[in-house]
């Protein structure tokens, strides 16, 4: 019997170990087709004249390749539901198609059968589940990608349960079976697909991929271990101790083990169910507000943050008191949950989004451009000058525009822009450093959380008292302002006599020359046009030999001329990209 049982359990471990390579597989498959598909429809074509194609079939290419993905992704589970929740929550940036289409992901993970879950919850509570709690619902109250919640009741009786009368209602999350497994064959998946993008030069030198892929790593096992969930979930709930609006669940220790984590029941109105917001009588425009502010004080002042904001993490609870600040409105308060993805900002990079946030606020490029290089997302050798240009030009046509403003912005003038800043454009002289790179796939997210609940969101009205609130702590206004002032104008004065000397130099040598960018610009664009049209001459003169050389049956130099054209072809697309 006992023989038999060891060749079962190697049987299953086999069985076990062909289906995670069989889930590597699939993944990998399914980027390497997305990737050609990408290439040869939005690069190959238009560069061989077939650009109108591209742009007619590319909302239902998109939306087919969204669906193939959400497919997988409830098949497989796993890694690849947390990447489809963010991608879905990127309203602001990601076409309709892309996000439509993952937008069922937030309510579409498959639950395990309560059998597989008891198993994992009661040898890590080291009873039975019907010893454990009062009462426990066998059907799950949500599925994620890497546990899920079950509702259930605490006993109230002081000889069992040490917990206070008033929190019975809890909430059970528990860890799927064999998860670990899961994660390391989908971050294999993820490091080969990311040794390809590596080689792709305008990826890998804004961003390091390995260290994004070992970030993400760090953040997933973090997250499956529940105990550090409820040292985070204290830790945020004694950020906002203080502030009402605000609600985070209690945390439940005796109930609580590494795959086992038991939180005060909060649920209320998810924060995507507009209607019911509405119907609750909340100004969905206030919850992005609210939404926005609290995550301002996470990142500036605090320095944690809540890094998974997708819709099935935050909540609105109505109240049954009136709201006062808001006369007849109903009152309510921002609820988190799942805290197993936070994110930290040291100090001096919280200094330098500060000053980024401050510029923003206050509408100067220079400051901005300044915040770049403290938070080190500028490449070495960007030109400072014409990023600075960018910026006051940006600020002038943009700046205090909602996103349904933005939306409306007549194409003439997206394309004027891109003209002015063609190089910038094209170098894209920014990089994503290591230790902003969960931030900035929070703010992403918020980002559309926030369009989504107010279409008229106007990020700089909410982003500009918050900037003059910092400007007034950094002591910017009053005589430190007028002592700085004073600062900088008098190295200016210092400066000057040596900057007219060389001015006069240049001008006695005929060194003298002056640039106009957009001169330049125009220049270089018809050169190019030129060449494309001698290029394009010689291409049509070799193929049309070639097909009437072909025609009269010479057909080694016709032949040959048509290969000559084929060259030139390529000669043409290659050298158009350089």
């Amino acid at each position: 019997m006992d023989s038999f049982r060891q060749h079962l359990r190697a049987l299953f471990a086999i069985m076990g170990s062909m289906m995670l390579r069989s889930r590597y597989r699939r993944i990998v498959a399914f980027w390497a087709r997305v990737m050609i598909s990408l290439f040869m429809w939005e690069l190959i074509l238009p560069r061989i004249g077939l650009r109108f194609l591209s742009q007619q079939t590319r909302a239902s290419r998109l939306s087919r390749i969204a669906g193939q993905y959400r497919t997988l992704a409830i098949q497989l589970g796993g890694v690849l539901i947390k990447v489809g929740q963010f991608l879905s929550s990127r309203v602001d940036v990601l076409p309709r198609e892309i996000t439509a289409e993952l937008s069922g992901l937030q309510d579409e993970v498959p639950a395990e059968e309560y059998d597989d879950i008891r198993v994992v919850a009661e040898a890590e509570l080291g009873m039975t589940l019907t010893e454990r709690f009062a009462s426990f619902e066998q059907t799950p109250l949500a599925a994620a990608s890497l546990g899920q919640v079950h509702r259930a009741r605490l006993f109230t009786d002081p000889k069992i349960s040490s917990e206070p009368a008033s929190l019975v209602d809890v909430v059970v999350k528990i860890q799927r079976p064999k998860i670990e497994l899961i994660i390391a064959t989908d971050l294999a998946a993820l490091r080969t697909v990311g040794r390809w993008l590596r080689r792709y030069r305008p990826i890998s030198k804004r961003m390091n991929v390995p260290a994004l892929i070992e970030e993400f790593t760090r953040t997933l096992y973090e997250e499956i271990d529940y105990l550090a969930e409820g040292r985070n979930a204290e830790t945020f709930a004694a950020n906002f101790k203080s502030n009402p609006n605000v609600r985070v669940p209690r945390v439940v220790w005796t109930h609580t083990t590494r795959r086992v984590l038991t939180l005060e029941d909060v649920g209320a109105i998810k924060i995507t169910d507009y209607d019911a917001i509405t119907a609750a009588g909340i100004d969905r425009s206030e919850v992005a507000s609210r939404l926005l502010d609290a995550y301002l004080k996470q990142i500036f002042e605090d320095g944690f943050f809540h890094a998974d904001p997708h819709p099935g993490n935050l909540f609105i609870s109505p109240l049954s008191t009136t709201n006062e600040n808001h006369g007849s409105g109903t009152a309510w308060t921002l609820t988190f949950v799942d805290f197993g993805m936070v994110g930290r900002v040291p100090p001096h990079l919280r200094t330098g989004l500060r000053e980024l946030l401050m510029a923003v606020g206050t509408r100067d490029a220079a400051r901005m451009v300044k915040a770049y290089k403290m938070t080190g997302v500028l490449l070495p050798g960007a030109d400072l000058t014409q990023i600075e240009r960018a910026g006051s030009l940006m600020f002038d046509q943009f700046w205090g525009k909602s996103m349904t403003d933005l939306q409306k912005i007549n194409m003439d003038e997206m394309l004027d822009f891109a003209a002015e800043f063609r190089d910038l454009l094209y170098n894209m002289p920014f990089q994503i450093p290591q230790d902003i790179i969960f931030l900035g796939r929070c703010v992403g997210i918020l980002s559309g959380m926030c369009t989504g609940l107010d279409p008229e969101f106007n990020v700089f009205a909410q982003v500009a008292p918050y900037a003059e609130k910092l400007v007034a702590e950094e002591g910017i206004t009053g005589w430190r302002f007028w002592l700085k002032e004073a600062e900088t104008m008098s190295l200016r004065l210092w400066a000057m006599p040596g900057r007219v000397e060389s001015v006069l130099e240049k001008m006695e040598r005929g060194d003298m020359s002056v640039r106009d960018p957009q001169l330049t610009e125009q220049m270089r664009r018809i050169e190019h046009s030129l060449r494309r049209a001698a290029w394009a001459l010689v291409f049509a003169a070799l193929l049309m030999g070639g097909i009437q050389l072909y025609l009269a049956d010479r057909l080694i130099f016709g032949g040959i001329l048509m290969a000559g054209a084929g060259m030139v072809l390529l000669r043409m697309f290659f050298g158009g990209r350089r």
